[in-house]
């Protein structure tokens, strides 16, 4: 059986980045019933040299839509600039990110598996194929920030479970 990039990258960040969607809206509801503002839950993070919830989702969407966006230039960045702290800027970029990842036409990472794409940060240089970029680079950071998410807004005390983090999985049928 083969696979392709398109279902092993692209279709395992949709199913997270919905999920993560789905924690975005629970945040928001539970400032709004403990009459909190939003960054009581978008400035939370678990250690104080972690990145805060917002900034979690903010990597979950270059991670994966400016991770392919990057592929197909064949350069990724890192993104070090200070993200909104507000419900609407965390929706918004989910939800980019998602209509991102859904214009990608059907084999277009086949199409340019094997390519060469660098990382650039600063001095820094990692140069990869375009797969090994994306499973070996962008797919464990967006499981990582993800994971990370879904763990600041557990360690808050959100009542959320692991299919909170989940989402809706690709079952046969």
């Amino acid at each position: 059986m083969t696979i392709s990039l398109d279902t092993a990258f692209v279709a395992t960040c949709l199913q997270t980045l919905e999920s993560i969607s789905g924690l975005i809206a629970t945040a928001e509801a539970h400032c709004a019933e403990k009459d909190l503002a939003a960054e009581a839950l978008t400035e939370a993070r678990i250690a104080p040299d972690m990145w805060p919830f917002a900034k979690q989702v903010f990597e979950c969407g270059h991670h994966s839509a400016r991770a392919v966006a990057g592929v197909k230039a064949g350069v990724f960045h890192p993104e070090i600039e200070p993200v909104p702290s507000d419900f609407a800027s965390l929706r918004s970029e989910i939800d980019e990110s998602i209509a991102a990842l859904k214009t990608l036409k059907s084999g277009e990472l086949d199409a340019i598996a094997g390519q060469d794409m660098r990382f650039e940060f600063g001095t820094i240089r990692m140069d990869f194929t375009v797969e090994d970029f994306l499973f070996s680079f962008s797919l464990p950071n967006f499981y990582f920030h993800s994971t990370m998410a879904y763990a600041i807004l557990r360690n808050q005390g959100l009542e959320i479970g692991k299919r909170n983090f989940l989402g809706q999985v690709r079952v046969k049928g």
